[in-house]
Formats: structure tokens, C-alpha cells, sequence
């Protein structure tokens, strides 16, 4: 009872988002991509099975779940993940000891923590640098260097990074290049088309859209390298149930509507903020004056709903603005319809040390805003009471 693979005839992403991977079940007819709640599937004989034998080596709603992003990526293959670090974590799998790797220095603090408390003890080897300036990624490379990994946007400073300029100065190494687009979604970028080996996905965000679902996801177009991913993640056990493939399926119907409501409502909010006494900075890549703003716009299709402003005051300032927001609710995640803040740098990014963090240029007064798709009236009426004396 697989589903039928995609055509190549649907051409538009909001189309793809709703049917690619998604047609009809073809035993019962259902439209909806079904729960297939099963651990294992019976084989006629031993060894031969209609292409699934047990749910942690591939279950159908993933499939359907994999063929459906695969597509939004452009890419030829997907792996689903049970998180975002469960996909980075597997994607790491694929070095050993002495290996190195370059990395953004502003990257999520989940990244950091795998990268420096947990990786660097089985022997790989990391340098954090700004890869918003190309050069020092040219600087930081090794004969040892296997892999260049890119946020762009970046978490939380959203400095934007030269994707094709990295992927040639990696593949020069003779390394590979994996972006995060998790900021961005494949709506707005597609790094693939850029030059990258690797794209990886927090599912969690964007793409299942409702803070409902934890998932992760890599997208790549080499063979031999998707291969290696399945084994290591069937080996390693990062994979999804089948109900929350269900649920990310659910929440990319909507993908495409859902971000330019994003991108509309944070637009206006990040102009709002620039305008404002009591900030600092903002940090915006649709801001003409954002770092790297041209780069932007020559590789992405829109710039998300992530907002960072710097509060004048620093840590108890941003605190209780935080503290008298009501429409905007204090969480850690990102990208559901809901609006969201955070101080990173006593929640997403407290595991990177405070030195770290200031040397990345993440102050103790930075508040990140994940802009939801309420109304934006709403939403600005709700930062004006906040920000007031």
C-alpha cells in the first residue's frame, strides 16, 4: 500500500506542498496520506516484502513524508528524522576521529552543544568562524577539513552567508557543504540549486508550521552519499513515528500560504522596531540595511519571519519587555502560526558560553521574535505596550 511515486509535472510549490507524494491510497482511495501505525510488515516468504519489512528501516507515511520534501527541496532524495539534532547527529555520523569541520560561529546552540560537548570528545576537530565573509571560511580550511557547515539565515542574528561562494571553497577542499535552511524553508531558499551536498531541516518548524510535531530532515541529490545517511540513521535509530510524519504532511499543505504571512507580518514589525527609541538594532535580512541584504536577495525568494532586535538596557531590559508581552508567548522553537519570543541568551542559546556568545556578537540583550501569522495590528499593538516607559 505504498504511495504512488510524484510526477514531474507539477511545477508550482504551493501545488507540490498539497499532492506530491500524496495522491490518492491506492487500496482504499483515501485523500489523506493514511497512518501506517504498524512496528513491522508481514513478508510472503523470508526476505521478500512489498518494500517495507520493519518501521525503523521505512514506514509508508514517511515515505510519503520523504517524497513530498524531497520534492519542495528539489532534491532526489529526503531522509526524515525524529528532530533536527537527530538529522545533525546522523549527518555527523558520516566523519571520524580527526576529521574537521568548519562551521558559522553564530549557529543554534543545540548545534553547538552536539559539535563541542559530544562530538569533539569522539575526535572531530571544529572552527567557528563568520562565513558571512567567505575569506574566513578560505582561512579556516585544513587538509583535514570534510565538511563546511552554513546557517544562513543564521540563529539568531540572521547574518546571511555567500551559499554558492562557501559550496566552491568547500568542494576545492575536497569537502563537503550542508546548509541549515531551517529559517528559511524551502519556500524562500533551496540551497541545493546553490551548489550544497546537504540540506537539513528542523521539521519542527516551518515546515510542520504548528508547534504540534518534533522532526528533522536531510535532502541531498548524490546517491552513494544518500546510501550512507540510510544506513547510518537505520543503524543509528533517529526516525520518525508514523504519526508525526502525519502531522509534518499536515502542516506542509499550508507551507506555501503560511510564509508569505510570515514574511508579511515580520516585514513590518522588523520596520516598526528600526523605528523605535528604546532599540538598539535589528536584524532583519529584508531590511536594506541588514548585513549581506544584497546576497539575500540574490539567493532567496523572501526573507522568512524571524525578527532580532537589541534592547537598550541589556539583559533586565529585554527581560521585562519579555515580561509584558501577552500576544507574543515566551518559548523556546520557532515557525508555527503562533508568535513566539526568547532571550537567546539564557534559553536556545545558553549552552554556548558567554564569551562564546559575545565574540559571535549575541548579546545578553538580544530578543528573538518567531512572528506568527496573527493580524499584524495585533501583533505591533502588543510590542508598542511592551516597549513603552
Amino acid at each position: 500500500m505504498a504511495r504512488k511515486k510524484a510526477g514531474g509535472h507539477l511545477t508550482q510549490f504551493a501545488t507540490r506542498a498539497i499532492h506530491v507524494g500524496q495522491e490518492p491510497e491506492s487500496a482504499t482511495g483515501a485523500i489523506t496520506v493514511p497512518i501506517f501505525q504498524t512496528s513491522t510488515f508481514a513478508q510472503s516468504a523470508p526476505g521478500i516484502h512489498k518494500g517495507y519489512d520493519y518501521s525503523r528501516t521505512d514506514n509508508p507515511t514517511r515515505t510519503a513524508l520523504q517524497t513530498a520534501l524531497a520534492s519542495l527541496e528539489t532534491a532526489k532524495y529526503c531522509l526524515a528524522f525524529s528532530s533536527g539534532m537527530g538529522a545533525a547527529t546522523t549527518a555527523m555520523l558520516l566523519f571520524q576521529s580527526g576529521d574537521h569541520v568548519v562551521s558559522s560561529r553564530d549557529v543554534y546552540g543545540g548545534t553547538y552543544r552536539l559539535f563541542r560537548s559530544v562530538l569533539q570528545n569522539f575526535g572531530l576537530t571544529f572552527s567557528f568562524v563568520e562565513t558571512s565573509n567567505v575569506r574566513a571560511i578560505e582561512r579556516a580550511m585544513t587538509r583535514r577539513t570534510r565538511l563546511v557547515w552554513i546557517e544562513s539565515p543564521t540563529n539568531p542574528l540572521l547574518r546571511i552567508t555567500d551559499i554558492r561562494a562557501a559550496a566552491k571553497i568547500a568542494h576545492h577542499h575536497g569537502a563537503l557543504c550542508l546548509v541549515d535552511n531551517t529559517f528559511a524553508s524551502p519556500f524562500f531558499q533551496r540551497p541545493l540549486g546553490l551548489g550544497v551536498d546537504l540540506v537539513l531541516h528542523s521539521t519542527t518548524k516551518y515546515l510542520a508550521g504548528h508547534a504540534d510535531v518534533v522532526g528533522g530532515a536531510i535532502c541531498l541529490n548524490e546517491p552513494s552519499l544518500y546510501q550512507r545517511l540510510k544506513f547510518l540513521q537505520n543503524a543509528a535509530g533517529a526516525t520518525p513515528s508514523p504519526f508525526d510524519c502525519f502531522l509534518t504532511l499536515r502542516g506542509i499543505k499550508t507551507l506555501a500560504l503560511r510564509m508569505r504571512e510570515h514574511e508579511k507580518n515580520a516585514s513590518a514589525i522588523a520596520e516598526f522596531l528600526q523605528g523605535h527609541s528604546r532599540v538598539r538594532r535589528v536584524y532583519y535580512p529584508g531590511l536594506p540595511n541588514h548585513p549581506g541584504h544584497d546576497i539575500a536577495v540574490s539567493q532567496m525568494d523572501g526573507f522568512s519571519g524571524i525578527v532580532s532586535f537589541e534592547v537598550k538596557g541589556g539583559l533586565s531590559e529585554a527581560r521585562r519587555v519579555l515580561t509584558r508581552l501577552h500576544l507574543f508567548k515566551i518559548a523556546e522553537s520557532l515557525g508555527g502560526v503562533e508568535s513566539l519570543v526568547e532571550l537567546p541568551a539564557i534559553m536556545t542559546h545558553a549552552s554556548i558560553p558567554k564569551e562564546e556568545r559575545e565574540k559571535a556578537g549575541l548579546y545578553d540583550g538580544l530578543i528573538r521574535l518567531s512572528v506568527g501569522i496573527e493580524h499584524i495590528q495585533d501583533l505591533l499593538q502588543d510590542l508598542k505596550r511592551a516597549l513603552a516607559r
